[in-house]
């Protein structure tokens, strides 16, 4: 579902386990990492494309997480046109996001990937939460960022949130 200037209604998921880590996935058969994400289906709630993003990508349930908060706004990337298909150059830009940051309660043992072609991701682990945007592809940095620094004060106390904004100010 394409909004009218070009761009896919999105989840982005970050899920945090008890050390305030987050996990962090490899696409399958690259070496890029990346939270998951997936798109918004047509009379779908942005909630429930969160959870069927969730276990569709990585075989985390909804009874393993809790949702501590979500982006108030939609942040927005550019897919540079080498990496859109030809045929859809012309209409496609990128991705709009809304973002949800996610307590893990489960095992990590419920953590599992479709064993397909089609899976999205063939490995995952848990990573500092200011990490992500040095680690992900230059195009999604700084969505990254602004994501986490959204949603860092859920999670950290003031004397370690100011580190925490440092590190994601690009």
């Amino acid at each position: 579902m394409l909004d009218e200037n070009g761009y896919r209604y999105n989840v982005g998921i970050i899920i945090i386990n008890d050390r305030k880590q987050v996990f962090w996935a490899k696409r399958n058969g690259k070496d890029a990492w990346q939270f998951p994400q997936g798109g918004i289906k047509k009379g779908e709630s942005i909630e429930l494309a969160m959870y069927r993003e969730l276990k569709e990508e990585t075989g985390i349930g909804n009874a393993d997480v809790e949702i501590l908060g979500r982006t108030k706004t939609w942040h927005y990337y550019d897919v540079p046109k080498n990496l859109i298909k030809k045929e859809n150059r012309s209409f496609y830009k990128g991705q709009r996001q809304i973002w949800f940051l996610l307590r893990f309660n489960g095992l990590d043992t419920n953590i599992t990937f479709p064993q397909s072609k089609e899976s999205e991701f063939d490995a995952w682990k848990w990573i500092e939460f200011s990490e992500a945007p040095n680690m992900v592809i230059q195009f999604k940095k700084q969505v990254y960022c602004s994501a986490l620094l959204e949603l860092a004060p859920i999670v950290f106390e003031s004397s370690k949130l100011e580190d925490i904004k440092i590190r994601l100010s690009l």
